[in-house]
């Protein structure tokens, strides 16, 4: 078998399995909605909330696409690998005359596959949805940026919670370090980031000072979530936090390469 051919399997079974019937109302719910609210010209947002283009609706739902689309990765791919190793089928597939790194790449594709298909649908037609409400649609670049940096954001944390699968040694403590690095990530790292400035002497007082700002943007490059807005931000001409896009650029490919890397090293040393 292929690693083409492999990854469209697990990709085909993870689409078909059971907890999709969660997953795909989770998304539909934030991604359409967010999307439908966002994008009412009547809507009453907070004053830090303008929305003057299509891409402004974009860029201010992807808090709502981390919230749901990395939850859903977490939830597709934690017994990615744990799962065959309990139940035997994983010395099975490691016997087949396929290279263990081939297999690697193949399980990463179909997983990340399987949260991005949906991901993707749904944002197209939350676009059809903002050019509904708006008559306006995003450029071609705003386009390509905001689906390349939803692509990588859902890779990253696929690749993360396959690691966690690879390690962990039952479908509980899979699932637990899948969360606990979704929570950190999503809902701990404003904290970290405040602590962080505050050992370094800035005033976490006024969260918007120029100072904190730097801190913020610098965190944010070691997090997923972080160097998703990153690239997000690029578009926008009245968002500048100081961060050159070398640098941006450059973390979004350590974060595309070591998580990867680690995995494929993993399932070659593993012993089923």
């Amino acid at each position: 078998m292929s690693a083409i051919s492999l990854s469209i399997h697990v990709m085909k079974e993870r689409l078909t399995a059971g907890r999709m019937m969660v997953i795909w109302p989770l998304l539909a719910m934030f991604i359409l909605f967010s999307s439908w609210g966002l994008s009412d010209p009547k809507a009453n947002l907070p004053a830090s909330i303008v929305i003057d283009s299509a891409y402004d609706v974009m860029f201010v739902s992807t808090a709502f696409i981390i919230f749901s689309a990395t939850m859903g990765a977490v939830l597709i791919s934690f017994d990615g690998v744990s799962r065959d190793r309990l139940s035997g089928v994983l010395e099975i597939k490691l016997s087949q005359p396929i290279k263990r790194s081939v297999f690697a790449r193949a399980l990463l594709i179909g997983h990340w596959a399987a949260i991005f298909l949906p991901v993707m649908l749904l944002n197209l037609v939350s676009l059809a949805i903002i050019w509904h409400r708006l008559d306006e649609l995003p450029s071609m670049e705003e386009l390509f940026i905001h689906t390349l940096g939803t692509a990588l954001l859902l890779f990253w944390y696929t690749t993360i919670q396959l690691l966690a699968s690879s390690w962990a040694k039952d479908l509980g403590s899979s699932i637990a370090i899948g969360l606990g690095i979704w929570m950190i990530f999503t809902l701990l790292w404003l904290v970290l980031t405040t602590v962080v400035a505050g050992l370094s002497g800035v005033g976490v007082d006024d969260l918007n000072s120029s100072e904190y700002v730097r801190i913020d943007a610098i965190m944010d490059l070691f997090s997923p979530n972080g160097v998703y807005h990153h690239l997000l931000e690029m578009p926008l001409d009245d968002v500048d936090r100081g961060m050159s896009p070398a640098y941006i650029s450059l973390a979004a490919i350590l974060w595309s390469i070591i998580p990867a890397h680690l995995f494929a090293k993993r399932i070659e040393r593993l012993q089923p």
